[in-house]
């Protein structure tokens, strides 16, 4: 299998979490008054299993050519406020494309915390 066309170099993914530190990162720490998470662990097992039955559901639906959208997110609870982030099964690839509310969404990766730098 090739190289995803969608692939950005590696020059360009460290100015893109630069370019998220100098621009949020303070900001945030700031606000909650510690360093918050920013990067998120998921094994390709765990995806796989998730895409393969965002599939399956999808097709189930009648949907063809299912998306995933990434929501930013934050726990509110006794033992973290900390961020987080979850996927939800769309009806489509376009940016407007609705979410299927019919096919669980997914969390529970693992955040670094302190933060890794990319």
């Amino acid at each position: 299998m090739g190289k995803p066309a969608k692939c950005i170099t590696e020059a360009a993914a460290r100015q893109l979490q630069d370019n998220w530190v100098a621009t949020r990162a303070s900001s945030i720490q700031n606000s909650l008054g510690v360093q918050d998470t920013r990067e998120f662990v998921y094994s390709v097992e765990e995806l796989q299993e998730f895409l393969d039955y965002v599939r399956e559901q999808s097709l189930k639906d009648g949907v063809s050519s299912p998306g995933i959208r990434f929501y930013f997110a934050a726990y509110n609870s006794d033992t973290s406020t900390k961020a987080t982030m979850f996927m939800s099964p769309t009806k489509g690839i376009a940016a407007n494309s609705p979410n299927n509310y019919n096919i669980a969404p997914m969390n529970a990766g693992i955040g670094g915390h302190p933060p890794t730098n990319y």
